[in-house]
Parts: C-alpha cells; sequence; structure tokens
C-alpha cells in the first residue's frame, strides 16, 4: 500500500532522496527526524510483517504525516507463515524483566527480519536512484538482537553495493545510516525532543491490550520507560 504526500522543496530545490525504514516506534521515527534535519526527502516504508502489536502501523502513518514524508509505502510480508518468534507466533512475550538480564537473543527476535526489511529498503532505494538508507536500530539497548549491531549494518552496506546492478555500475554508493546505532534510550528520547518530535504519535509495546495501552511490562515498555525517566522527560504514553 502507499501513501503519496505532498513533496518538500527549499527553495525551489528538491532534497536528496533517502529510504527511511519507520516502524512507529520511538527509535526509527527519531531516525526520521534525523535524515529530515539532515535534509534528506525521506521515503518512509513501513513493513507489515504480520506483527503481534500492529498497533505501530497506525503509528507509522500518524508519524510519516507528522515528519513529511515525500512518501510512505506499507508493504505486507507475512512473516507469520514462518513464526520462531514470540512477536510472529504464539509465544508468551518475557514480562518484567529487568534491563541488565536483557543480554541474551530474546525470544522476540524475529529471524532475519532487519535483512529483510533492509533488503526492501535497498530495492525501494535503487528504483528511486537514491543511496541513502535510515535504520533506527541501536546497539546499547538492542535487547541482544544481532542484527542491531554496527558489525551487522557495515556487513549489509558492502553486500548492498556489491548486489545492485547500481552499485556493480559505479551510478550509486549505498550508505546505511544508523544515527543512533551508539545511543541509549535515554539518549534517543533527548535526541528526539531536540528535534520536536511529537512522541504521543510513536508506540513501542509489544503487547498492547484492548485498549490499546502499553502494558508497561515487555521488554520493549521496560526499556522505554526507563529511557524517559533518565532522559527526565514524561512519557506522553503513559500520561494517557
Amino acid at each position: 500500500m502507499r501513501v503519496p504526500r505532498t513533496s518538500e522543496r527549499d527553495g525551489g530545490t528538491e532534497h536528496r532522496p533517502a529510504v527511511v525504514l519507520l516502524s512507529g516506534g520511538l527509535d526509527s521515527t527519531t531516525a526520521m527526524a534525523v535524515a529530515r534535519a539532515e535534509g534528506f526527502a525521506c521515503y518512509a516504508l513501513t513493513i507489515d510483517y504480520g506483527q503481534r502489536h500492529r498497533v505501530e502501523l497506525t503509528a507509522a502513518a500518524h508519524v510519516a504525516a507528522a515528519l513529511g514524508a515525500r512518501d510512505h509505502v506499507v508493504l505486507a510480508v507475512d512473516l507469520r507463515r514462518f513464526g520462531g518468534s514470540a512477536l510472529t507466533a504464539d509465544v508468551a512475550l518475557p514480562r518484567g524483566r529487568h534491563p541488565a538480564d536483557m543480554t541474551d537473543i530474546p525470544v522476540t527476535y524475529v529471524p532475519a527480519r532487519n535483512t529483510v526489511f533492509l533488503s526492501l529498503a535497498l530495492a525501494w532505494a535503487e528504483t528511486l536512484c537514491a543511496e541513502d538508507i535510515f535504520i533506527g536500530v541501536n546497539v546499547l539497548d538492542s535487547s541482544g538482537y544481532p542484527d542491531c549491531r554496527p558489525e551487522y549494518v557495515h556487513a549489509f552496506e558492502a553486500m548492498a553495493n556489491l548486489a545492485t546492478k547500481a552499485g556493480v555500475e559505479k551510478r550509486s554508493r549505498f550508505s546505511i545510516h544508523t544515527p543512533l546505532i551508539r545511543l541509549g534510550k535515554a539518549e534517543i528520547v533527548r535526541r528526539a525532543c531536540e528535534l520536536g518530535v511529537d512522541l504521543s504519535l510513536t508506540w513501542t509495546c509489544y503487547d498492547p491490550g484492548t485498549e490499546l495501552r502499553p502494558c508497561g511490562a515487555c521488554d520493549a515498555c521496560i526499556l522505554r520507560e526507563k529511557g524517559f525517566a533518565e532522559a527526565g522527560v514524561d512519557d506522553p504514553l503513559r500520561c494517557r
């Protein structure tokens, strides 16, 4: 599904295009705000992979509109057919864990998710003649996910320039931008506030109830709560 947006211009000159992977969460929203602040025209890509917290798809639409996405594509890739994760199968979510205990790869890891997402972003970037892709991964509060590490991103970037026509013909040099890679959650919250992001539009919780309120107990909620508290900022989702 494509949701067209009004194009942005600066003094009559179009901005350089970039594809931004946008889940609607705190990290991807902040990454998109960084891309916009750096002067990129943002083409937002949201993946509907059958995630249990489908409310984030609505959040992504609101964020894309608020941050002036040039275009917003919501692409369905049903990873529930494979399962293997608490986000795509009937597997219990960890609840009430201390952040210090979130070091092993958790059951919320979706097999090869960021590789699938970045591959789709790369395909769209190549068709747009865009060389830049933004993703909101961060290694400090990554809950042990292997596809949030700098070495993974560097390897994917190298592959992107070997596996595409634009790369082989040297017409493009693809860059995977990870502006949050070395930031903790508190630093991400502060950066979002500096950029004027409306954090009430974002969604983090893996297990929203029927009232669509954060559960407060899943790993994602706990890391978000810790980040806002350390940043000294009230979380608008907890104030509803």
